[in-house]
């Protein structure tokens, strides 16, 4: 799916103005304007499937298809070193595939779990990241996963003309940008509510077989036959959306 915003409208962006005054005593800080630029009123929400054959990690995940990975954090100084979560119920492939990946390098085990682990992994020269993109054009990353190819992102961006930007330096340097989801944000809706179709999809099957009933009417692994993905897609996938819709109703 290419990129097409021709139906949306660009959100006006608001910026509040500090107001002084020299006759009268300065509001409490409560009833003072804000002096802070704000990008927090309307924006465009946009899930985007990133691929290249040099995208970080990119050749690992052709070839441990059944690992779901999501990136945790990011470090530079003279390198830049990125820490990844990998779901899954085998891993042996997943490391063997690490250890020939030219994007990285010094692939190391920092922690283990019975249905994840841990990974601490340097970036090389080929690696190609969209992270400093998202920087420089006011992305604010809601949520990375991989596919087969590259990896499926949500950007928060504060307007039209941004998105445009991130696709556009995307694109210059070579990856492919698809948007599978795209959403305005306008005054009236808060945007803390930010699932993927595939995070709407799954918790709607989740809860018409009953997966959230006592006793669950339905397993994870039949959600995975239900939906053709792998279980530890259907266990990334619950955990980051019930995490969304907890953010948003009691954090």
């Amino acid at each position: 799916m290419s990129l097409d915003l021709t139906d949306t409208e660009p959100s006006a962006e608001t910026e509040s103005e500090p107001k002084t005054t020299t006759d009268s005593p300065a509001s409490p800080p409560d009833e003072r304007h804000s002096v802070l630029r704000s990008q927090a009123d309307g924006g465009v929400v946009a899930q985007l499937r990133l691929e290249h054959a040099d995208l970080v990690l990119r050749p690992t995940l052709r070839r441990a298809l059944e690992n779901t990975v999501e990136p945790e954090y990011w470090t530079t100084t003279d390198r830049t070193i990125l820490f990844v979560t990998v779901y899954g119920s085998e891993f042996d492939g997943f490391e063997g595939a690490l250890a020939e990946d030219p994007t990285i390098t010094d692939p190391v085990l920092v922690d283990r779990y019975p249905d994840r682990r841990v990974y601490r992994v340097t970036l090389t020269e080929r690696a190609l990241t969209f992270m400093p993109i998202a920087t420089e054009t006011n992305g604010r990353v809601l949520e990375i996963t991989s596919t087969r190819d590259g990896w499926l992102v949500q950007l928060r961006f504060p307007d039209r003309d941004s998105l445009v930007a991130f696709n556009d330096e995307c694109r210059t340097r070579g990856m492919s940008v698809s948007v599978e989801h795209l959403r305005v944000s306008d005054d009236e809706d808060d945007g803390v509510v930010a699932l993927t179709e595939k995070q709407q999809e799954l918790l709607l099957v989740a809860y018409q077989e009953g997966y959230f009933d006592v006793p669950r009417g339905i397993s994870q692994d039949e959600l995975a036959d239900r939906l053709d993905v792998s279980k530890s897609a259907v266990s990334q996938r619950l955990r980051r959306a019930i995490g969304e819709l907890c953010g948003a109703t009691i954090a």
